[in-house]
């Protein structure tokens, strides 16, 4: 049966994601996939066997709307205690289904039409589409290989009375890049004295290598006072299918994003939330996954040594790219195909997370995999 009338989209130019896309390739030619980016190794047992006990507890109705105030508490104390800022638990925390909601609930809470938002590509691709429902206007700053490095010369430029946010980062999907202390304060010094607002995606903050720190907006309290800080218990604990993340900001942006959360989902998995609040506790269950990751970092790259791919180690988050310029001057999209198809080792261009497309030969690979299934897609990329 067909619709009586024409659609008029409001995203017309949206497609099936290249996750979805790379991996559906995967599956049809049985590739190994390091294109999506989810684990594929096992759940802490202690925190599954926690949400059982909830659930047998009897929370398995509705969470309170803002989420269970053991884990805004949780969230609360180990922002604190890492970055020194402090947060009201009661007005300042939304637990969400997942990082992009709260990504989505932000931008949608406080932007309207004409409004300008800024955005550094390559971006993770919920942010355009966000903006563009709102009928707010993105602003692209792009950034190359390979250091992927922000001319702050050129942000400057780009801000004017119609700026009302900036997204950024770090660390950075797909890059896999940090923003440094320099970076931050150059950005607080941009928007001191604006009516700015900095949305960070800090979904990787405990995934940051080589001894390096995380530097989150918390850090700052000319950014903290103007930000909503997002982040993810999916990429920190490896369950990305349980979709559970939060957002902290000020009370008087806290109160919108409340406006917008409470239809968009109104609560979150209740005895997931119990749980986390618990796990939480613990310090090490967060603290020491950046050093398991890196170990899966140095395994792949190391794996690698001799292939005649270019490698600059990733900074955090559990991306690394790839540089295939010395192996083939074909653009991303078609060679990341050809690679599945041929090779059968999925990954993601880097192109598709630009407005317009890149000339940079790199292709995004996730480690966040069993050590034997990086060992084997390292052989057949040796091979080539």
């Amino acid at each position: 049966m067909n619709y009586p009338e024409p659609i008029f989209s409001k995203l017309p130019n949206i497609g099936t994601t290249i996750f979805s896309v790379m991996s559906q390739l995967a599956a049809e030619e049985n590739a190994i996939n390091l294109s999506q980016g989810f684990p594929d190794f096992e759940v802490s047992q202690e925190l599954m066997g926690l949400v059982f006990d909830q659930m047998k507890s009897g929370f398995n109705q509705y969470a309170p709307m803002q989420g269970d105030m053991g884990l805004r508490e949780q969230l609360v104390s180990k922002v604190y205690k890492l970055y020194g800022q402090v947060y009201d638990p009661e007005t300042e925390v939304t637990i969400t289904a997942g990082g992009t909601q709260a990504i989505y609930t932000a931008i949608t809470a406080l932007l309207h039409e004409d409004d300008e938002v800024v955005v550094f590509t390559p971006a993770y691709d919920c942010y355009v589409p966000a903006i563009e429902l709102t009928g707010a206007n993105p602003v692209f700053i792009e950034l190359h290989a390979p250091d992927y490095g922000i001319d702050w010369e050129e942000v400057k430029k780009m801000i004017n009375h119609r700026t009302k946010m900036i997204i950024m980062n770090s660390p950075h999907n797909p890059s896999g890049t940090i923003w440094s202390r320099s970076d931050m304060e150059e950005l607080e010094r941009i928007v001191r004295g604006t009516g700015i607002v900095i949305l960070s995606d800090e979904v990787y903050q405990h995934i940051v290598f080589d001894g390096k720190e995380h530097q989150s907006v918390a850090r700052y309290p000319g950014l903290a006072e103007r930000s909503f800080l997002i982040g993810s218990f999916g990429k920190t604990f490896h369950i990305t299918g349980w979709k559970v993340g939060y957002a902290m900001a000020p009370k008087e942006l806290m109160k919108e994003f409340n406006k917008v959360h409470q239809f968009v989902t109104f609560a979150v998995n209740h005895p997931v939330q119990k749980a986390l609040a618990e796990y939480l506790k613990t310090e090490s269950h967060y603290l020491g996954i950046a050093e398991m990751y890196q170990n899966k970092r140095d395994l792949f790259i190391h794996a690698l040594n001799g292939s005649r791919f270019k490698v600059k180690p990733s900074e955090g988050t559990y991306f690394q790219l790839l540089d295939y310029g010395d192996i083939t001057d074909d653009i991303d999209t078609g060679y990341a195909r050809e690679l599945t198809s041929k090779y059968k080792v999925a990954s993601i261009p880097i192109s598709v997370f630009y407005k317009n497309v890149s000339q940079d030969k790199m292709l995004r690979f996730c480690f966040a995999k069993q050590n034997e299934t990086l060992l084997k897609a390292a052989e057949i990329l040796n091979a080539i």
